[in-house]
């Protein structure tokens, strides 16, 4: 690949990788960190605005109530956490969710979010990397939050983080000016979306996706789809014992579709269980 002139030599411009982020780079369960970002900002609404405890779907994420939120989906999460951001500028979303990802931990392991990522991911982005190849994260989470940590935690750069986003109003204050937060989804980046995205924010078609759900099937698909040699990666779920086993019951964001059709379509199976030697980066190194 790195050798000008041989067969399967790519030029540097053409080395996009993608990766989904929520269960492809870090643990998603018991919901997708999404939830627990905005159902945090929603408590302070309703503080201030009591009559929010009564009504749906705002009552079911400040009581938890699973069988609800697993209706709304993963696009219910983003609409209710768009709603609990309106008004707020970007810069004030930055400062805000930099501050709650500092101490939110997830409440099964009682472990930050931002250390619950998969040290296996780590090693193959810094591989990547070192080969000339740009990272970008696409991801049907608020675009906004993964960019708060993408930098730390990944080393990808906040300009290669595609994701959900609400639409913006610019607005110019004592002579600043400044894109203001609205309570509308803008776009949910998901399935077919994430190939609308990828055109539209990165322009080229990625040699290699990565990603754990049917959300994203179609941007493996895509992939795999261009001329050359191309890799569309599946992570499964599969070690109880080391993180959690799941994925046709996940009702918010199965595994299904993916998992049948991967050999017809040529996407490798990658097995938490029997392919990883260490999920969490303060488990030691994967390779020998």
């Amino acid at each position: 690949m790195n050798e000008a002139g041989s067969p399967d030599f790519l030029p540097p411009e053409e080395r996009i990788a993608t990766f989904d982020n929520d269960g492809t780079l870090w643990c998603e369960q018991p919901l997708q960190v999404q939830f627990f970002f905005g159902r945090d900002q929603l408590k302070k609404l309703a503080d201030a605005d009591p009559s929010l405890k009564l009504r749906q779907p705002y009552k079911a994420f400040l009581e938890h109530d699973i069988a609800i939120i697993k209706q709304e989906g993963k696009q219910g999460f983003f609409e209710v956490a768009a709603a609990t951001h309106a008004g707020m500028t970007n810069d004030e979303f930055h400062l805000q969710a930099c501050a709650w990802l500092a101490g939110a931990k997830n409440p099964l392991v009682n472990r930050r979010f931002i250390d619950l990522v998969y040290r296996p991911q780590l090693e193959l982005m810094e591989f990547l990397q070192k080969n000339d190849f740009r990272i970008f994260i696409v991801s049907g989470g608020g675009v906004d939050l993964i960019r708060a940590f993408s930098e730390e935690v990944y080393a990808v750069p906040r300009s290669q983080v595609v994701g959900s986003s609400v639409k913006t109003r610019m607005e110019t204050r004592d002579g600043k000016v400044d894109l203001l937060k609205l309570p509308e989804l803008q776009s949910f980046d998901d399935r077919e979306a994430k190939v609308q995205n990828i055109a539209l924010h990165i322009g080229r078609r990625p040699v290699l996706a990565f990603g754990n759900s049917d959300g994203d099937l179609a941007m493996l698909q895509y992939a795999l789809s261009g001329d050359g040699p191309r890799l569309g990666l599946l992570l499964h779920h599969d070690d109880a014992e080391r993180e959690f086993a799941y994925d046709r019951e996940f009702a918010v964001s199965p595994l299904a579709e993916a998992l049948d059709r991967r050999d017809d379509l040529g996407i490798t199976l990658i097995s938490m269980k029997n392919d990883w030697r260490s999920i969490f980066p303060d488990e030691g190194s994967t390779f020998p």
